[in-house]
């Protein structure tokens, strides 16, 4: 499985926090923490666990402007790609 998009997903979103503030650059963090340890990890996450993160990502991208949105939705459409991979759903 390309963890590696997962990765990238938390580059993004590390990207995102920069150029965030407040309580959204803090849940930015968060998201990008989460799929780190997610990437690191030898178990591929659930399709369940994935949606829940996508829209996370989603609200994200709604309460962020400029490069900070640019990069949540681009780490949601490494998220989204990594998922279309995962068996079951």
């Amino acid at each position: 499985m390309a963890h590696e998009l997962l990765e990238a997903a938390s580059d993004h979103l590390r990207a995102a926090a920069e150029s965030a503030s407040g309580d959204v650059q803090e849940r930015i963090y968060d998201q990008s923490d989460a799929l780190a340890e997610l990437a690191a990890s030898d178990r591929t996450p659930d399709h369940g666990r994935l949606a829940r993160h996508m829209n996370v990502l989603a609200e994200l991208a709604d309460e962020t402007a400029g490069t900070a949105h640019d990069d949540v939705v681009a780490a949601r459409e490494e998220v989204s790609e990594f998922r279309e991979g995962v068996e079951g759903v």
